[in-house]
């Protein structure tokens, strides 16, 4: 059994500009880089200290704080090293994030694909999506800055189109002064599941007209004009948080990850790029002997990255699209700010992993929500960007991407129930033409009502219990036992 006592290990971060290289050290409030525009990672100067240690070591190390107490290292935090290890444990913040299950499709659905897979359900973090995972890094290093700062009101402030929104207002609101919280959402195009999250927690909601794209810009002005902490993916600290999914994905499968791919859809691109270098991490210690194979997921109403790498090499071109509507609507982003690492880490992934070991693919949204459906009448909760992750693997499969030994890993990154709406629209067929969404009749489901409400009126209960059963009788077919 290792010690599962908080760490005393400490690194030294920096932020490393894609653009031009510049760097600046890791506590200070940086988002784009102020010589070039470019954006940032965070890169642990003393990573090579922690190779001293063994992969096999390091295994059991985070085997044993699966098993410990220790509030500090019960999350995402677990991984403390390879994440934001100059943070103590005082100022972790943690609500029950990370360590969300893997479930297995079940057979009648892996049968009905052609392919073996699982979804990892991140709608099972407390916000009830995977932006917890980045918030409870961001929070816990707001919480060690102003303290080192001495800081008494910090400002957070995102763009959302409704997870990073309720994600942000959560954690702003259990940790209290000296944050305070501030929302912008596209007016209409967030779910009324998730407009409810952040106004339960207490946030500033301030609605604009336009899209994500049109928000995320007025929250960039603030944060380059304004001491103001952004809480979008050009947050490199959010960043560092998502890598948990790649290793507690790697943990699952008992550290081997042989013939395995993942499917990850693309938004803001920060989610898949921290799952690539959370993974690279954990083969630069020699946690991992095997990088699984990796796929982004766009629908066509939002694809810049897939269109990028539609092309060959020598003919790709970085340009934004107009994004049309979409279900996906954490996926609805024509101008993902993370592209700049995506790039950058897909080309080290597949130095190491090979040509095809990072692939995007690209769906309708018409698949989107029949897989969606498809899904959760086979008994799992997947959202909309889990029913595009399900469309991805049906799509890569049909062009031969996945072949029939690999296992796919899908994720689910928020609860069902965010969705609801369009589940509904879909049963209704009340989807505006913009989507292009046609329900099938196989797929749609309503309540039936049995009896007229006025044969309630005037009878007890016992009497309108017998006739009651009787109309389930009549409907379900049933005979008396014998």
């Amino acid at each position: 059994m290792q010690d599962t006592a908080f760490p005393s290990y400490r690194g030294r971060l920096e932020y490393v500009c894609l653009g031009c290289g510049c760097r600046k050290s890791g506590d200070s409030l940086y988002y784009t880089c102020p010589e070039c525009g470019g954006v940032f990672l965070l890169e642990n100067v003393d990573f090579a200290t922690l190779k001293k240690t063994p992969g096999e070591t390091w295994r059991a190390i985070f085997d044993d704080r699966a098993k410990t107490g220790n509030v500090a290292l019960r999350g995402i935090f677990r991984y403390y090293e390879l994440l934001a290890p100059i943070v103590d444990a005082e100022d972790i913040v943690f609500l029950g994030e990370g360590q969300t299950p893997i479930i297995e499709a079940s057979r009648s659905l892996q049968d009905a694909i052609g392919a073996h897979f699982a979804y990892k359900n991140d709608g099972q973090n407390p916000s009830a999506s995977f932006k917890d995972r980045g918030m409870a890094c961001a929070f816990s290093f707001l919480k060690w800055l102003c303290r080192q700062k001495q800081w008494d009101e910090v400002l957070t402030v995102c763009a959302s189109t409704g997870d990073t929104s309720a994600a942000a207002a959560l954690y702003a609101a259990y940790v209290g002064a000296p944050m305070k919280s501030v929302v912008l959402l596209p007016k209409g195009k967030v779910t009324p599941q998730q407009l409810s999250q952040p106004l339960g927690s207490g946030a500033l909601v301030l609605e604009l007209p336009g899209v994500f794209d049109d928000c995320m810009k007025v929250v960039e002005i603030l944060a380059e004009h304004y001491r103001v902490a952004l809480l979008n993916s050009k947050n490199s600290w959010r960043i560092l948080g998502q890598e948990s999914y790649a290793m507690e994905v790697a943990q699952w499968y008992n550290w081997d990850l042989a013939d395995q791919c993942l499917f990850v859809p693309i938004g803001n691109a920060g989610n898949v790029t921290a799952i690539m270098n959370g993974f690279l991490k954990l083969s630069d210690l020699g946690i991992v002997t095997h990088l699984p194979r990796i796929f982004g997921v766009q629908s066509e109403h939002a694809d810049p990255v897939w269109r990028y790498y539609a092309v060959p090499k020598e003919k790709r071109h970085w340009a934004p699209v107009t994004v049309q509507p979409s279900v996906a609507q954490a996926a609805m982003i024509g101008n993902p700010v993370s592209f700049p690492r995506v790039k950058y880490l897909a080309e080290r992934y597949c130095a190491l992993a090979g040509e095809n070991a990072f692939q995007v693919v690209q769906v309708t949204e018409q698949q989107i929500m029949d897989s969606m459906l498809l899904a959760n009448r086979h008994g799992h909760i997947a959202c909309t960007q889990g029913g595009e992750c399900l469309a991805g693997l049906i799509n890569a499969r049909t062009l031969g991407l996945v072949a029939d030994h690999e296992h796919a890993v899908l994720d689910a990154t928020a609860h069902s129930l965010k969705f609801a709406d369009f589940q509904q629209m879909y049963f209704t067929d009340t989807f505006p033409e913009a989507y292009g969404v046609v329900p099938k009749e196989e797929l749609k489901n309503k309540p039936e009502l049995l009896l007229d409400p006025a044969e309630r009126e005037g009878r007890d209960i016992s009497s309108y219990a017998a006739m009651a059963a009787e109309a389930v009788v009549a409907r379900l077919g049933l005979s008396k036992r014998s």
